[in-house]
């Protein structure tokens, strides 16, 4: 009987819980200019797909930046704000700039030889100041082609951005690199169709030549396809004409995805957060 009602007692006691385990969050922050931004960039896709749930992901690009505006304009404080923000155990700042930096962006353009590096300098020693790891990467690049090899304006701009990360001793994704030789492998035609906005008719022909043209005969572009009756429009597109910068959702996800395999090479601490 007391062995009866013993095997009861231990029946109807509930089973221990286990111990809570704590997580250990991380947080990944995206500093850049259009080709990073929602809608127009790869940061999108990056946040969305390629980071797991225990990485906060943080998108501040801002279309038409440059080193200098995004810093003038506040936005750099912004960043730097979320940087010092407690509760995780490591906080990455991935710094793409450089195509408003070029010439002829009044308020925008810096000086390659001086300026530029100089900016990016003190990006990263501020970023590591409050405890942030930072990130250089360079240009994503265009997709305009002469005799069907693409045209690599941006080349000065991203070797000035790997001299300040090997003379820091920064992590560097060599984005322009790596996304030069996807866009090349594709061709003018194909690579067309990674646009924010579909190439006319005109554009497509001149892309078949093997050399891009800035506008086509009609000096149109065809406008975005619109939604299926009873979903309304997605907000915040950029609108208007074809150019040969910026990612509809495909050219996203492609160039997201391009990141997140760098990044696992160049910082193994940060493969774990990714989604390869």
């Amino acid at each position: 009987m007391i062995v009866a009602l013993l095997a009861l007692t231990l029946q109807a006691a509930p089973a221990a819980e286990p111990p809570v385990v704590p997580i250990r969050p991380s947080k990944i922050i995206l500093v850049g200019d259009s080709t990073i931004q929602v809608h127009s960039g790869w940061g999108g896709s990056f946040c969305a797909e390629r980071v797991i749930s225990t990485a906060a992901c943080i998108n501040l690009a801002r279309g038409g930046r440059s080193t200098k505006s995004y810093r003038a304009e506040g936005s750099w404080g912004v960043a730097l704000g979320e940087m010092k923000t407690p509760g995780y155990v490591a906080t990455y700042v991935l710094i793409q700039l450089g195509h408003n930096d070029q010439p002829g962006k009044p308020g925008r353009s810096t000086d390659l030889a001086t300026e530029f590096p100089a900016n990016l300098r003190r990006y990263v020693a501020e970023a590591r100041a409050v405890g942030a790891v930072p990130i250089l990467v360079t240009p994503l690049t265009r997709r305009s082609f002469t005799a069907g090899r693409i045209t690599r304006d941006l080349d000065p701009w991203a070797a000035a951005i790997r001299k300040v990360a090997a003379d820091m001793k920064v992590p560097l994704v060599d984005l322009t690199a790596r996304s030069a030789a996807v866009v090349e492998a594709l061709g003018p035609a194909m690579a067309g169709h990674l646009a924010q906005v579909p190439p006319d008719a005109g554009l497509v022909a001149a892309a078949l030549t093997g050399t891009t043209a800035e506008k086509g005969p009609t000096a149109t572009a065809a406008p975005p396809a619109a939604p299926p009756a009873g979903v309304p429009p997605r907000v915040g597109i950029a609108g208007g004409s074809f150019d040969y910068t910026h990612l509809n959702r495909d050219g996203a996800d492609l160039f997201a995805a391009l990141v997140a395999d760098e990044l696992a090479k160049e910082l193994p601490a940060m493969r774990p957060l990714l989604v390869p």
